[in-house]
């Protein structure tokens, strides 16, 4: 796919935070992507989605699509979670095979590996042992999508493949408390109790797990490289290659923001799988994609961003 111009190229989820950049990167290519918005198709629903391929008339998707949140968000909402991104996926893939799509692109999840697996986590142990239990209906979930697009490759002779970003972050992120993720959420403590003279803000867990993060915007690019010039079964890992523990992460955001207050532990808290980083080599030598922004750069990025929304 090195010509783009004029590929009409549907993209769930191209409203999102990762969707919105992919859909801009498409168009810096020349392509023309198709945004679906839920209000008009609940890809939930078979027919909203079967009504989909017939409005956008797609040659290629980017199933970006999902409902998501951080732990508490994945605490109170697992059968949600598993439900509806299970049949999204389910539904799309199998219209987009009726619909005779050239690819089918499906955004998985670093929440479909093994709760134990080695780090760094590479492709091939994806399948040694049971997800991290307060996102595993999330992320098996959107593993079943590798399951579905493999054995449409083996029946149908589908050309789908299956990308596993890390844990995203960037400007315009989800910073609602109920649905955010770490980084977002540790953001706008920081500043929030900044502006109200707070002395202290509260984080969960022990601050000894560990995680990878990849800017949205690399990602997006990643997708989109991987759009072009991968083809294989195989999944493929998306993210920097660098792990930071939530202490340290702790620490970096409280610096950049300009918190001068206590952290308070709450170790009653869950702290989520022990460990995330990740093995990119595939994604380099396969596509030749590498991570750009370091994480600092990218939190200063975020950071600044949200000051903008927060004092407007």
């Amino acid at each position: 796919m090195s010509d783009w111009r004029g590929r009409r190229i549907l993209v769930t989820g191209g409203a999102g935070f990762l969707g919105s950049r992919i859909v801009e990167h498409l168009k810096a290519r020349g392509a023309d992507p198709f945004v679906p918005r839920r209000r008009d198709y609940d890809l939930v629903d078979r027919d909203a989605a079967r009504r989909l391929f017939r409005d956008a008339q797609p040659q290629v998707v980017i199933h970006a699509a999902a409902v998501v949140g951080g732990i508490g968000a994945n605490l109170r909402n697992p059968g949600r979670f598993f439900y509806e991104n299970l049949m999204m996926g389910a539904h799309m893939m199998d219209e987009a095979r009726r619909f005779g799509v050239q690819k089918f692109v499906s955004i998985g999840t670093i929440c479909a590996y093994p709760k134990s697996t080695p780090v760094p986590f590479r492709e091939e142990n994806l399948w040694d042992g049971y997800p991290e239990d307060t996102n595993a209906p999330y992320g098996l979930a959107k593993k079943m999508l590798l399951v579905q697009g493999n054995a449409y490759r083996q029946e149908y002779g589908m050309n789908a493949i299956f990308l596993l970003p890390v844990n995203l972050y960037g400007p315009g992120d989800n910073f609602d408390p109920q649905r955010s993720h770490v980084i977002p959420a540790l953001i706008r403590k920081c500043i929030e109790a900044t502006k109200q003279r707070r002395g202290e803000i509260e984080v969960w867990g022990s601050g000894h797990a560990s995680r990878e993060f990849l800017y949205a915007e690399d990602c997006a690019e990643a997708v989109v490289l991987a759009v072009e010039r991968y083809e294989k079964p195989d999944p493929v890992n998306l993210g920097s290659g660098e792990e930071i523990t939530i202490r340290d992460l702790v620490g970096t955001i409280v610096r950049l923001t300009g918190f001068a207050g206590r952290i308070r532990w709450d170790g009653t808290k869950p702290d989520g799988q022990p460990r995330r980083c990740l093995d990119v080599s595939r994604a380099h030598r396969e596509f030749g994609f590498r991570a750009k922004t370091s994480l600092e750069e990218g939190l200063r990025a975020t950071i600044s961003a949200y000051r903008e929304s927060f004092e407007s």
